[in-house]
């Protein structure tokens, strides 16, 4: 009976009011539900995604405040809060100490030791002038240090890009024959890569970049690497006349015809006698990690030395094949150089789409990698935003595409450098360079800036990186075998291809044919793992048990599953 009494205390009966009330809520549920709002448009989604990309790491919110005072203040801190998710500068800016400059000015002149020699033999790589080379190491860093979040990654030319270029650009102008042509068409298509990635990281398309894999890119690079060693060649050897293709064996063939006619001995000793020592310094540095520096200025101690040695004995009067002419100042104004209106302006689209995809998929690689060593996250979206704006900028400047290269980045890293200011002060020198240097670069022989490109290619050829791909998935290794040797024996547009369509057919033929795992019990427990993989695991009686290794379930591997 108290019982009874209790649970009828409980209870505690409606009254009107309330039965009105609940019926007036369900009619409100019921009415939202039948009227809710449109979803939002295309436009609406694309100015989220943009204000996402740009402002999400800088925007703060402020309450509304009806003091005009404190409504000013307010504004003025929303509009500067919007410069910081732009310009990153402006957030760590105010932190930036003295001891951080003189780490930064100590890596920025490291940085510019190898930057300099490099460069002038990447401009060359993309036949183009060596003045363009070092034009591209100083307004592209700059860009990039005001909106880049990397604080290691050192921006510039680099082998694999340089190498993309003049492969493909080549095929629709001859540099030999129309120089300027050329030249205007890199500009071009180095405007247009930086759309591609400004676009890419304003749409949040950064996914895009992924469709080449990790195992894709160490295949392209090797390859890419092969093809480059065997192009300076003809620096090395000091030949006039050499092929255009890219491809190995006409490389090679072109080698064998000229060594019998106008090859060069004195070019190959100084070469190789420079290329043996920027090598030799490589390995001391793997030896000992605290002669970081000794291979990040051999290469400028290499460009100094051999430019003394033939100035001195003039072994340009004796065949050495020298750089001359490097045009004095910083970059002048190519806005005009871009053109637009001609009949190549698709396939100048075309190849500043490749470029663009080549040059992120490094880029944030590179800064990937030494972010997650220093312990701090790294947007990629943001990122592609910085390069794009900063290879627009350059194409406007007399500069063709730049990216994060990782020899440089890690020589950037081991000298201490502690933000982005590194790449402002190497911006700095290079300047200093081209109003102050660029007479005394005239004897710089061409077998030392082969020799600078080929101590710098067994960085890109990553042989443990590929058994490692060869054991983890024999699929992703099918991947970087088709670039490795699509780059070597086709072309370098021929090999990315093939690493792009071996990588989508991977991520399709996953999705249609997904892992399909027999389960079964862990004794005296309710864990639950792999038959096949684990012993100890014991089926259940009367119930089998399966785990489908898919996101997703769909028409396309439906009757898979079924089966």
């Amino acid at each position: 009976m108290a019982d009874n009494t209790s649970f009828n205390e409980r209870i505690i009966p409606m009254d009107d009011h309330q039965l009105q009330v609940d019926v007036q809520s369900r009619a409100e549920r019921a009415r939202w539900i039948l009227d809710s709002p449109e979803p939002p448009g295309l436009l609406h989604e694309l100015v989220s995604s943009i204000k996402e990309t740009l402002f999400h790491c800088g925007m703060k919110t402020y309450p509304p405040s009806n003091n005009a005072k404190m409504k000013t203040k307010s504004n003025s801190k929303h509009i500067f809060s919007i410069l910081q998710g732009i310009f990153p500068i402006l957030r760590w800016g105010r932190k930036y100490t003295a001891t951080k400059f003189k780490s930064d000015f100590f890596a920025g002149l490291t940085l510019a030791s190898l930057s300099i020699p490099q460069s002038i033999g990447y401009a060359n790589l993309a036949k183009l002038d060596p003045q363009y080379g070092l034009y591209t190491n100083v307004v592209p860093p700059l860009i990039y240090a005001a909106m880049g979040s990397s604080r290691e990654i050192a921006i510039g030319p680099v082998a694999v890009v340089s190498l993309l270029l003049s492969a493909m650009i080549q095929k629709i102008i001859d540099p030999s024959v129309d120089p300027m042509g050329y030249r205007n068409l890199v500009f071009t298509v180095t405007f247009f890569a930086g759309v591609f990635q400004a676009a890419f990281g304003l749409l949040r398309l950064g996914f895009l970049v992924n469709f080449l894999s990790h195992a894709a890119i160490v295949g392209f690079m090797g390859g890419a690497a092969i093809v480059i060693g065997c192009q300076q060649l003809k620096g090395l050897l000091g030949l006039s006349n050499f092929t255009n293709k890219t491809d190995v064996v006409s490389v090679v063939g072109a080698v064998c015809k000229s060594v019998h006619h106008s090859w060069n001995p004195y070019n190959f000793v100084l070469g190789c006698s420079f290329l043996i020592f920027l090598l030799s310094t490589r390995f001391l540095c793997k030896k000992k990690k605290k002669l970081f520096w000794l291979p990040a200025i051999a290469p400028l101690v290499s460009v100094i030395l051999s430019t003394l040695i033939v100035y001195i004995t003039r072994g340009d009067k004796h065949g050495i094949k020298i750089v001359k002419h490097i045009k004095r100042g910083i970059n002048p104004i190519s806005i005009q150089q871009l053109s637009f209106n001609g009949s190549n302006v698709g396939d100048a689209a075309k190849i500043g789409l490749f470029a663009a995809v080549v040059a992120l998929a490094e880029a944030v690689a590179v800064g990937r990698s030494f972010a997650s060593v220093k312990g701090y996250h790294l947007d990629g979206n943001k990122e592609m935003v910085a390069m794009g704006f900063m290879n627009i900028a350059g194409s406007c400047t007399s500069c063709y595409l730049a990216t994060g290269s990782f020899s440089r980045t890690a020589v950037n890293f081991s000298a201490g450098c502690e933000t982005v200011v590194s790449n402002i002060v190497m911006a700095l020198t290079v300047i200093v360079a081209l109003e102050c240097l660029t007479k005394l670069l005239y004897f710089t022989p061409i077998a030392i800036l082969a020799s600078v490109i080929l101590s710098a290619l067994p960085g890109l050829i990553d042989v443990p990186e590929a058994y490692n791909i060869w054991k983890v998935d024999k699929f992703d290794f099918l991947a970087c075998i088709g670039a490795f040797f699509g780059v070597i024996f086709c072309s370098v547009e021929i090999g990315l291809l093939a690493a792009l369509i071996i990588s989508i057919l991977k991520i399709i033929l996953s999705a249609i044919r997904p892992g399909i795992e027999v389960l079964g019990r862990l004794p005296r427990s309710d864990i639950f793992g792999s038959m096949n993989q684990y012993k100890m695991f014991l089926p259940t009686p009367g119930v089998l048990v399966i785990r489908i290794d898919t996101a997703l379930l769909c028409f396309a591997n439906a009757n898979f599953v079924k089966e």
